[in-house]
């Protein structure tokens, strides 16, 4: 089974890096559970327009404040929002390393101007993927058909050649549509779980 996979290709929010984003705005806007939080999240004008590079960080800040009626100021936003991403789960980094010795590994992310130094930078990421992918980079975001027509391409491999992981299923569905393998998971034990099956950690 392993060697039908040429590149695992991983979310980085919720599976490589924990967030703490998702209560934030539990309590913010009032949604339910964690699946309409996002669904509410990757549907907003707002976040589609700043995570394909449309929008600037103040511009996105004054559209999401006004478009969820949210009781907080832009500037306070964009600071509360830059911290969401608190750091790379245990373990993650050695997992990577593993897989790239019988696969390429690489990065897609819904992702924009004010997370994506962090990951790269700041966590250390940009060395840990063979290949890294942004939304806001690419101008095309997740569950859209789009980007991964964009990844796929861009990695030059046939899409059911590509393992994809990420922790929502509405992306994990938007990759399989596009002839992508993919598996939902949340976290390092569930990515561990199907990458150890798999035969891909050495």
């Amino acid at each position: 089974m392993a060697n039908s996979y040429e590149v695992v290709l991983l979310d980085l929010g919720g599976v490589v890096i924990e967030l703490s984003g998702v209560p934030i705005w539990q309590t913010w806007t009032g949604a339910g559970d964690e699946a309409e939080v996002w669904e509410r999240w990757l549907r907003s004008t707002a976040v589609r327009r700043f995570e394909s590079g449309r929008a600037g960080a103040d511009e996105f800040a004054r559209e999401i404040v006004e478009e969820f009626g949210l009781a907080i100021a832009p500037e306070a936003f964009v600071r509360e929002f830059t911290g969401w991403p608190k750091g790379v789960f245990p373990g993650v980094r050695e997992m990577i390393a593993a897989a790239r010795g019988r696969v390429r590994v690489a990065c897609l992310s819904n992702c924009n101007e004010l997370h994506w130094p962090r990951f790269m930078d700041e966590m250390a990421l940009g060395d840990a993927f063979d290949h890294s992918f942004s939304s806001h980079e690419l101008g095309a975001l997740k569950p859209d058909r789009e980007v991964f027509d964009l990844v796929v391409d861009r990695l030059g491999c046939a899409p059911e050649r590509i393992l994809f992981f990420d922790d929502n299923q509405m992306n994990v569905d938007g990759a399989r549509a596009a002839g992508l393998h993919a598996r939902h998971v949340r976290g390092p034990e569930g990515l561990r779980a199907v990458l150890t099956d798999l035969d891909l950690l050495g």
